[in-house]
C-alpha cells in the first residue's frame, strides 16, 4: 500500500456473534469518521453470519476469520498486525461513536505527543457513564477498599474512590492509568514499541496491562470528555454472565500477579488472591440468587 494511500486510523473490532451490534457500530464509525479510516474485524469463530453481513454492507472492510473464539487478547493482536492507521481506535461491537469522536480522538494524539492512548467518554445505555472508561491501575490497596465497599460509599474520596477516579471531574480532560478496550484510541508507534496484548488475558485486563506497560515506556494514557461514544443494549446469556464473571475475576489476578506481586509479601499475596476469588464468589451467589428470584415471581 503507498504511503499516501494509509488510513490515519484503523478501527479495530473483534466480534463474536455479535451480527446487529457490530453492523451499527461499523454503520457509526464510517458515518462520523472525519479523517482517513480503514476497518480490520476479527471475527472471533461467530456462527450468526457475522462475517458474511460485515462483507455485504462494508465490503471495504477487511475481515479476518477464526476457526475458534480465541479471546479478545489474541484476536486484537491478529487484527494489529493488519492495521495500517498511524491510530488504532479499539471498539467493542455493542459500542457507536458519536459524531466527530473520531477526529477528536485523533487530533488530541496528534497533538499531544506524551500521549500512547486517549479514550472518550463512554456510557452506558441508560445514559451514565461507564466507570471504566477512566481508571487507576488496581493495586492492593484499592482493591482491599473496593471488597469493604469503601469505594461505593465514597466514590469521590481521592483515597477510596481512586480506582475509577471519582475524585475527578468527568467533564475535564484529565490523565488516568487506563482507559477501556470497548473504546480506546492508541498511537500505534507506541504499542509498536511496549508490544500488544499479553495473549494470558482471555477477556478483561489486558486493556490495564496494556496502558501498564504504556506507562512504563513513558507514554500518558489521557481521559477526553469531548469525545463520546455509547454502548448499545444486549442481552447476556446466564451462562455468558457467569463465564463473563469468571474472567473478569482471573484478570484481576494475572494482572496483580504480573505486575505486583513481587513487591508483595506472600502473606499479603495469599490476601489479594482471596479477595479476588472471594468476591468472584460472592457475585455467583448474587447472580444465582437474583436467577432463582426471577424464575419464582
Amino acid at each position: 500500500m503507498p504511503e499516501q494511500s494509509k488510513p490515519m486510523v484503523s478501527a479495530l473490532v473483534v466480534s463474536h456473534n455479535d451480527k446487529e451490534l457490530l453492523l451499527q457500530c461499523l454503520r457509526a464509525f464510517y458515518s462520523t469518521a472525519e479523517v482517513p479510516v480503514e476497518v480490520v474485524v476479527v471475527d472471533n469463530g461467530s456462527t450468526d453470519g457475522s462475517a458474511a453481513a460485515v462483507t455485504a454492507e462494508f465490503p471495504q472492510a477487511t475481515v479476518l476469520l477464526e476457526q475458534k473464539n480465541l479471546g479478545f487478547g489474541r484476536a486484537a493482536n491478529i487484527g494489529l498486525e493488519r492495521c495500517q492507521g498511524r491510530f488504532a481506535v479499539l471498539l467493542n461491537p455493542d459500542v457507536v461513536v458519536d459524531t466527530q469522536t473520531v477526529g477528536r480522538l485523533a487530533d488530541f494524539l496528534l497533538t499531544h505527543a506524551n500521549a500512547g492512548a486517549v479514550g472518550p467518554r463512554l456510557l452506558m445505555p441508560d445514559g451514565k457513564r461507564d466507570p471504566d472508561s477512566r481508571r487507576a491501575f488496581p493495586v492492593p490497596k484499592s482493591l482491599f477498599y473496593r471488597t469493604l465497599g469503601l469505594s461505593r460509599l465514597f466514590p469521590k474520596s481521592p483515597r477510596f474512590g481512586r480506582h475509577n477516579m471519582g475524585h475527578l471531574d468527568e467533564s475535564d480532560m484529565h490523565e488516568m492509568d487506563a482507559g477501556s478496550a470497548d473504546c480506546l484510541m492508541l498511537r500505534m508507534a507506541a504499542v509498536n514499541r511496549i508490544g500488544f496484548f499479553d495473549p494470558r488475558y482471555f477477556m478483561f485486563g489486558e486493556d490495564i496491562d496494556l496502558c501498564y506497560r504504556l506507562k512504563l515506556g513513558g507514554w500518558k494514557i489521557f481521559y477526553l470528555p469531548t469525545a463520546i461514544a455509547k454502548h448499545q443494549s444486549r442481552v447476556a446469556t446466564t451462562r455468558a454472565q457467569r463465564e463473563a464473571n469468571y474472567q473478569r475475576h482471573r484478570a484481576m489476578w494475572t494482572y496483580h500477579f504480573k505486575h505486583h506481586s513481587k513487591d508483595v509479601s506472600a502473606f499479603g499475596n495469599g490476601l489479594v488472591w482471596a479477595q479476588i476469588w472471594g468476591r468472584w464468589v460472592a457475585a455467583s451467589v448474587r447472580g444465582s440468587v437474583t436467577k432463582s428470584n426471577r424464575s419464582s415471581s
